[in-house]
């Protein structure tokens, strides 16, 4: 009988994958054996493997510049790192060798920024696409750098009242962007994103407020959905309304020759994932393509913002299930050496589903479980697995660790889960690893934070005040 873990995996899914191969009964990510990982590092334990990013980046890059030629698309792309995603500085050091740009959210990204352009990874032709509702401080910053020569500096205008202050604090010529309110999918408790302006009023607000002004470039046009770039009518019925608005504006408006459209392509979440990236790319750019060659109006510059894109596939985290408790005659509690909620927040808060795999005893037979985790509190566990919400996982045994993977978890988990800071019940933050390979495929592991210690955690209570 086909009873082990390895025989579920392989009737279930396509396996061994890319990223996932397996070594006798240990999983390998990348050509990394996990074990060995846990061995040297211990658990709980989370890890970056910097590598990826870069892979992610031109991978997209490559499908841009295959579609452009293949509709004769004569305009440039340009791909932009959300820093909201991640913004660590090994993230910002891999994503940067890869001749991108930048997109920001909120005033302490232009520090970064700052930091950046002094450390020489971007210069003073690097994008940096500034969205956002912008606060004082905000304007502040995006003003300081445009004044101190950063022209291809675009804050994106998210408001009617923006404009008027940005115009206060800054002292020269400046380019700018609308942001387009998409309407957001039916099962949405609101019908209308809370950032930008409507698309029946953009083309209005450029003749009232910008035509006529001599400090002002219009060059971007900026849309993006929260439910991100996927194949279904909604996604394509919006995208067609801000070609429309597009057009429209590039006949009042002739500087104008940049589309942003935003972030939204989706990550690995599963071993059965699908999604055709090529074809999606071949469509959007298609679609703009037509629309402004019947206009007779230029094609623009496509901008991309991908943050999950960009740095989620890198990431992972491991435990050690600790212990096995058997609540009642079907349930069986797996109970792992953390906390989800505070080590993978989204797991907790909107339901996401990460890729989980058995680290070891691929060789043992299975069982179906629920995970939990070490808070008190009854949301703490994770059941969001392929197979109608179960989770299989071979036997516990006291007498032979188990250790699980979650892949493709570098994407807001750390600052959603307050990085550095307090975290639930105070269960301590994991050590980090960062992983990397050289010209010659050599790995390179370098620890990036040590667990949280009790004289971190009372230090922030203010315990150690004298």
């Amino acid at each position: 009988m086909n009873t082990k873990y390895s025989d579920l995996i392989n009737q279930t899914y396509y396996f061994p994958q890319e990223e996932f191969t397996l070594n006798k009964d240990n999983l390998e990510f990348h050509n990394i054996d996990l074990m060995k990982l846990v061995e040297k590092y211990g658990t709980p334990l989370k890890f970056t493997y910097l590598p990826q990013i870069s892979n992610n980046i031109n991978k997209a890059k490559n499908w841009f510049r295959k579609s452009m030629e293949k509709n004769n698309y004569e305009a440039k792309y340009y791909y932009c790192y959300c820093t909201k995603s991640s913004h660590f500085e090994y993230v910002m050091n891999e994503a940067f060798k890869n001749n991108i740009h930048i997109e920001t959210s909120s005033a302490f990204d232009i520090n970064i920024v700052e930091n950046l352009l002094a450390s020489g990874k971007i210069n003073k032709s690097t994008y940096v696409i500034c969205n956002g509702f912008k606060r004082d401080q905000y304007i502040e910053n995006i003003a300081r750098l445009i004044n101190n020569g950063y022209k291809n500096t675009i804050p994106i205008i998210d408001n009617y009242e923006e404009l008027d202050i940005l115009q206060d604090k800054i002292k020269r010529k400046f380019k700018i962007g609308i942001r387009i309110a998409a309407e957001e999918e039916p099962k949405f408790e609101f019908y209308t994103s809370r950032l930008g302006i409507g698309y029946k009023n953009i083309v209005q607000f450029y003749k009232k407020q910008i035509q006529e002004n001599k400090k002002l470039e219009l060059k971007m046009l900026h849309f993006f959905i929260n439910t991100g770039i996927n194949d279904n009518a909604y996604y394509w019925n919006e995208l067609v309304k801000c070609i429309k608005v597009y057009v429209a504006l590039k006949k009042e408006c002739p500087t104008l020759d940049g589309l942003n459209i935003g972030g939204g392509f989706p990550i690995k979440n599963s071993l059965a994932f699908e999604y055709d990236y090529q074809y999606m790319i071949d469509e959007i750019i298609n679609q703009i393509k037509i629309a402004c060659d019947e206009a007779e109006v230029d094609v623009p510059n496509i901008f991309t913002e991908f943050g999950s894109y960009t740095v989620g596939e890198s990431g992972g985290a491991i435990y050690q299930i600790l212990y096995q408790k058997q609540q009642n005659d079907r349930e069986k509690w797996n109970m792992i050496d953390s906390s989800f909620i505070t080590t993978l927040p989204d797991t907790w808060a909107i339901n996401k589903r990460f890729i989980m795999l058995a680290i070891n005893r691929w060789n043992d037979t299975y069982e179906r479980v629920l995970l939990g985790g070490m808070t008190c509190d009854s949301d703490d566990y994770y059941n969001s697995e392929q197979n109608m919400n179960a989770i299989y996982l071979p036997k516990y045994n006291k007498e032979k660790p188990l250790y699980i993977g979650f892949f493709n978890t570098g994407a807001y988990q750390e600052t959603i889960g307050g990085y550095g800071g307090l975290h639930h019940c105070l269960i301590p933050q994991p050590k980090h690893i960062l992983i990397d390979k050289d010209e010659n495929g050599i790995l390179a592991f370098d620890v990036f934070s040590e667990q949280q210690t009790a004289e971190d955690v009372l230090k922030i209570l203010g315990y150690d005040k004298k």
